[in-house]
């Protein structure tokens, strides 16, 4: 990934595919690893080495993947530990080969779906910046050589295109820049995604992304006996998001308390209800891990048409602003003309 140490989703995926098929056939879990470090994805090599130079020295597997967290996603670290854990590593990784898959189609899907809302937008603020250079220097003769300001912004001609340009870019920068130090450095993670779940459109998409890793993660972990408070510490992890990651040590408390799942996560105010729902009868019935399978196949198919009903609603919100911005333009430009009328 740009700028990124971290393992993209086409390297995990044949990552979790070599270790399935090595551990499946019996071939020890360093003898896997060495065998990536030689001739797995450029990517993934340098670090199976470490990780079976670890391995070597007796390290687990734990250990030697908690070197690598900047290479590896919480999901791939949290899953792998339930594997050794349990002694199910080959099937964890066969699930974690499938939940890539479809992360994978997902991403896809996403960016050829916002592509053009974005080139839209770029080549508006082109367009803007165009029009704020060109009708600049049409001189208002009447006016004593006044400039036309087409967005009454009081920009115009080619200081003024440049002005807007890097105020518009300088923006867009700072506000990136502002996302990554107040989640990385300033320790507002999961303040500042617990905000973007309850934004519209794009919190629904975020929260089915996060509900579909927790459900494969709950169901691989419940399904090997271990305990039900260990079972959400990983499972929350997993989520890759530090909204659901924050609620881990209340819902903990609530379940060493003698609560029960639903009550818990009901607490934690995160899970939408109908979700809850079905874990209430997936407890009674007895049939959680058929629940949670079904419920990460749900809301991986949820993500996709969340996502899709984003990107559609960023295209809208692109061309209702070209289309007002163009209209304030064409006002402006007609109140210059009318002006140079003497009407």
């Amino acid at each position: 990934m740009f700028l990124s140490s971290r393992l993209s989703l086409s390297d995990l995926i044949e990552l979790c595919r070599s270790l399935r098929h090595y551990l499946s056939a019996g071939l020890p879990l360093v003898a896997a690893f060495r065998h990536q470090a030689k001739g797995g994805a450029a990517g993934v090599r340098p670090a199976a080495g470490r990780i079976a130079a670890a391995l070597e020295r007796g390290d687990s597997l734990e250990d030697a993947l908690q070197r690598e967290g900047t290479v590896f996603p919480p999901l791939f670290l949290s899953l792998a530990r339930v594997g050794e854990n349990t002694g199910m590593l080959p099937e964890v990784f066969g699930e974690m080969e499938k939940f890539y898959l479809r992360q994978r189609k997902l991403w896809r899907q996403f960016i050829s779906q916002i592509t053009w809302p974005v080139t839209e937008f770029v080549l508006a603020i082109f367009v803007l910046a165009g029009l704020i250079l060109i009708m600049g220097m049409i001189a208002d003769t009447r006016g004593g050589g006044q400039a036309l300001d087409p967005l009454g912004l009081g920009l115009a001609g080619p200081s003024g295109a440049m002005i807007f340009l890097g105020v518009v870019f300088s923006v867009l920068i700072g506000l990136a820049a502002a996302y990554w130090l107040v989640t990385r450095r300033l320790g507002g993670a999961a303040a500042t995604e617990a905000f973007l779940l309850g934004l519209p459109a794009l919190g629904p998409c975020l929260q089915a992304l996060a509900l579909a890793r927790f459900c494969m993660a709950l169901r691989l972990t419940t399904e090997t006996g271990m305990s039900i408070v260990q079972a959400m510490r990983l499972s929350l992890s997993a989520t890759g998001n530090a909204a659901f990651t924050a609620r881990s040590e209340q819902i903990e408390v609530e379940l060493r308390r003698g609560e029960e799942l639903t009550s818990s996560l009901t607490k934690s105010g995160l899970f939408p209800e109908e979700f809850r729902h079905m874990i209430a009868i997936a407890e009674e019935s007895g049939t959680l891990d058929q629940v949670l399978a079904h419920q990460a196949e749900h809301y991986q198919d949820e993500s996709g048409r969340r996502l899709a009903a984003l990107t559609s609603l960023t295209g809208y919100c692109v061309y209702g602003f070209v289309a007002l911005v163009i209209i304030i333009a064409i006002f402006r430009i007609a109140n210059w003309y009318i002006g140079l009328l003497g009407v």
